[in-house]
């Protein structure tokens, strides 16, 4: 890649700030990042606009205690990112004391806007959901944790 074709390091800098300080309100500002078509996919969600992915955001907050970001290493080449994060938060209802961790990371892909801005034009997030989530939920984590013990035997 050429520098003139490789997304500028102060706007990963700026993003990898958003999202480790992101709270509701910022969630209006999400097309200062993303794309209006773009792509958003994780082991749950493949939406393909910025007011779903906005969706996404919202669900989360609405739907989890003091969720963060906490961005660990950051990849860049050329117009690709790629970030490993730590998600902190809380469950509202279940155990609501216990912060949870999920690792995971998110390879971004950037491209020019018909603006000639940079912006996010596809967001995949990469976790593994039965380790990370399914095995820490109560009811259903005994039975994640002896399906994985009965396949790797």
């Amino acid at each position: 890649m050429h520098a003139d074709t490789d997304v500028p390091q102060s706007l990963i800098d700026e993003l990898v700030t958003a999202f480790e300080q992101l709270q509701p309100a910022d969630i209006a500002r999400m097309g200062d990042w993303y794309d209006e078509h773009a792509r958003f996919k994780d082991p749950f969600k493949d939406v393909h606009s910025l007011a779903e992915i906005q969706a996404i955001f919202q669900h989360m907050f609405d739907s989890l205690r003091e969720p963060r970001f906490v961005v660990t290493s950051c990849l860049v080449q050329g117009q690709g990112c790629f970030l490993v994060w730590e998600f902190l938060f809380r469950f509202k209802t279940m155990q609501p004391g216990v912060e949870q961790c999920i690792h995971g990371g998110s390879h971004l892909v950037f491209g020019l806007n018909t603006q000639g801005e940079w912006r996010i034009q596809s967001h995949r997030d990469y976790w593994d959901a039965a380790e990370e989530l399914y095995e820490k939920l109560p009811w259903i984590g005994s039975l994640m944790r002896w399906l994985k013990r009965r396949i790797n035997s």
